[in-house]
């Protein structure tokens, strides 16, 4: 999928991007998004350890392409949370749940310092493409922890900063680009209590975006 439809596909759950992404996009495009989930969903499950049944955040979850396959991917039993923080986006995600059929998702509003996910509620979290936009990142941080089960994982899903770019706006300035570097990731969510467990320095993703890498965490 192009780079420029990956922030339509995973919109970054706290700022509003520049692109001004529509809640009616091609179905043509949805298609993509949720085919693209789908090749990704499994090595995921694999990094988060997940089993069927369990209960997974997808944080900042754009159009909902993630939480609907990994929804499918944990069966009936399991539940998915999927935040996002605009009215537009949210949504999308209620429209491509209902219209692939996921009882199992549950759509919920973030906000920028919180993700508004109840305290202990999930086996596993992950943001994808949208890390490198917190404003709040030590509060943000506290609240993923609050909201992890522990020995629970999160997945962090982002890229490189790219060379000669700006950092978003309210941002901090460490990000040395539009994007974070794997060290900020880990200095950051370590800070807030999980432990490092891996990094994937290449994550399969965008055709044109070499720089996209999954760096996970456990709670203690």
């Amino acid at each position: 999928m192009p780079g420029r439809n990956r922030c339509a596909y995973s919109l970054c759950l706290l700022f509003v991007l520049s692109a001004g992404l529509s809640a009616q996009r091609p179905a043509a495009l949805l298609r993509q998004e949720l085919e693209q989930a789908a090749r990704e969903v499994p090595k995921l499950a694999e990094v988060l350890s997940l089993k069927l049944g369990m209960t997974v955040a997808d944080v900042g979850s754009g159009g909902g392409a993630m939480a609907v396959r990994m929804a499918e991917w944990l069966g009936p039993d399991g539940h998915v949370f999927a935040t996002d923080v605009r009215e537009a986006q949210l949504a999308e995600i209620r429209e491509n749940v209902a219209r692939e059929g996921r009882t199992n998702v549950l759509v919920l509003e973030g906000a920028a310092r919180s993700t508004n996910l109840p305290n202990g509620c999930c086996d596993a979290i992950f943001l994808r493409d949208v890390y490198h936009h917190l404003a709040h990142p030590r509060e943000f941080g506290a609240s993923l922890f609050a909201a992890l089960k522990p020995g629970g994982r999160i997945a962090i899903i982002d890229f490189q900063p790219e060379p000669g770019s700006s950092i978003p706006d309210g941002v901090p300035q460490n990000r040395g680009g539009h994007g974070i570097p794997v060290a900020v990731i880990v200095s950051e969510l370590t800070h807030a209590g999980f432990r490092h467990a891996a990094t994937i320095p290449r994550w399969p993703g965008d055709s044109d975006r070499d720089r996209l890498f999954l760096v996970a965490f456990e709670k203690p």
